[in-house]
């Protein structure tokens, strides 16, 4: 069965842990200055790996987050912001990008104890998430205007991009850190200032690539960071506040919709990355070792708390034997344990609301008959928040697991016979996210990514994001895209400008 490390021990205190270095901050940072929330409250950050409090952090009111708004914008107003050539503000993100790829050691470690991803995984987040800084260090000089021939001979019609102001950066805990840069790199490109809200549950991340910032010389009131366990009072002000002229957040599809219908009165610039509920197909024509593969990265990453794993197996007759043998036999050899440990695979669940959901997602198959062939168990022995990784196959359609994301390590398999049922099967779900499929024939290859409805599509390949493709959903799974060229669009107005009365003769 899963092999995994000794139970795990608890230490007192993050000093007693591996150091973090002068990273590790217990102040929000606003206008420049880390500062404590205004009534003195803190809130605790815990280790999911063993429970224990690894740092206490401001827990920021509404005013404080006013403050944080004002600073934003008093920042955007600003000669020393509003002066900067697109080469300053590409020069000050190439720093920013320096320091992280300088300090990627310490930041991994950090992202390790407060998310409970192993720390190659958090290795990669680092260089992943600085990608992001680095593409819109580049496209900070590519945000192009146009020239367009007039109609009427004495005019010329110009169309510039200009920034649009203050914008609140919503951020989740399952990439504390490349959430950030994906937002906030494309806004600073642009000429935003920006006010970060990250996850409870992540803080610690967010504030030392903050702390890097200011090292990198980006100015005060750029980037401001509130830190807070209410997320829902703070939301509302992003929402409201009519100095915020943008909203862009990743989490769930339920937050996601209140933020939008919220925001609505100011018809604020939004964008959305929300929750998925992404097929995986697996096709007779499939090269069976690779599907397993595929499998593993896209299910398994992050012990399954990612917004585009793979949530639903469909798996044609043909190689559907051969697929669920290898793929338990792969399941069954993760490693599962501390984060710390270099050849851990599997970590913990987040928190106790996501380890209850998973159970209770697994217990729900298991009452509609569905078979699990292996895992479907917490592992106490390891852990509070250790759930084995799981293979449920026979899953109905009336089921969680078929129906809703569950953000965990459970893999859903669904027997099929044909290209048409898996297809009206993998579109027969409101969200549309990231889809995936294994196919050898090339006919089918065009034919299933052209029909398969969601905003990305992997097609031999279960890791598909990049700081070069463009990010995001359709149906219930957002509005607009990170990353790519298209990451900056949320963050720039058009202005067109008709110069008349022209003298050319």
């Amino acid at each position: 069965m899963w092999r995994h490390l000794r139970p795990i021990t608890s230490r007192s205190s993050l000093s007693k842990m591996r150091s973090f270095s002068a990273l590790v901050q217990s102040k929000a940072l606003v206008n420049g200055n880390w500062i404590d929330s205004s009534n003195s409250a803190t809130f605790e950050v815990r280790n999911p790996s063993s429970g224990e409090v690894i740092g206490n952090v401001p827990n920021m009111t509404v005013s404080d987050a006013q403050d944080a708004i004002n600073a934003a914008k008093q920042a955007y107003e600003s000669k020393e912001w509003r002066s900067l050539t697109a080469k300053d503000r590409s020069n000050l993100l190439k720093k920013w990008h320096k320091l992280i790829e300088q300090h990627s050691q310490e930041i991994a470690e950090i992202m390790t104890a407060e998310s409970g991803k192993p720390i190659s995984e958090s290795k990669g987040e680092v260089a992943y998430g600085n990608a992001f800084v680095e593409w819109f260090a580049e496209e900070a000089r590519r945000i192009y205007g146009e020239i367009i021939p007039s109609p009427v001979a004495n005019r010329e019609i110009i169309v510039m991009k200009q920034p649009i102001g203050v914008a609140a950066l919503i951020t989740p805990w399952n990439f504390p850190l490349a959430m950030i840069t994906r937002k906030a790199g494309a806004a600073l490109a642009a000429g935003c200032t920006v006010v970060v809200k990250p996850s409870e549950d992540t803080p610690l991340t967010a504030l030392a690539v903050a702390k890097l910032a200011e090292e990198a010389g980006i100015p005060k009131g750029v980037i401001n960071v509130v830190t807070t366990n209410k997320a829902a009072p703070i939301g509302d002000l992003f929402c409201k506040s009519p100095d915020v002229r943008g909203i862009s957040f990743t989490g769930s599809t339920e937050v996601g919709k209140l933020l939008f219908r919220n925001s609505s009165d100011g018809i604020k610039r939004i964008c959305l990355e929300l929750g998925g509920n992404a097929p995986f197909i697996v096709f007779d024509s499939a090269n069976v070792e690779k599907a397993v593969e595929g499998a593993m990265a896209s299910k398994f990453r992050n012990c399954g708390q990612t917004c585009v794993s793979a949530n639903r197996f469909f798996v044609q007759d043909g190689v559907y034997e051969k697929f669920v043998t290898q793929l338990k036999q792969r399941v069954e050899a993760l490693k599962i344990g501390d984060g710390k440990a270099n050849d851990v695979q599997i970590g913990p669940l987040i928190n106790q609301m996501q380890f209850k959901k998973v159970g209770g997602f697994v217990e729900d198959a298991r009452g509609k008959k569905a078979n699990v062939i292996t895992g479907g168990k917490p592992l106490p022995s390891i852990g509070p928040l250790f759930y084995a990784p799981t293979i449920i196959t026979d899953v109905p359609p009336t089921a969680q697991l078929y129906t809703e994301e569950v953000f965990g390590p459970v893999v859903s398999i669904i027997r099929f016979k044909d290209e048409t049922e898996a297809i009206q099967k993998a579109n027969d779900t409101r969200r549309g996210l990231a889809g995936y499929f294994y196919s050898e024939n090339l006919q089918q290859v065009f034919r299933v990514a052209k029909r398969l409805e969601v905003g990305m599509v992997g097609v031999n390949e279960g890791m598909i994001s990049a700081a070069e493709a463009p990010f995001g959903g359709v149906k219930e799974s957002g509005i607009g895209r990170e990353g790519s060229h298209h990451g900056i669009d949320d963050y720039v107005d058009i202005k067109y400008i008709c110069m008349g009365n022209l003298k050319y003769d």
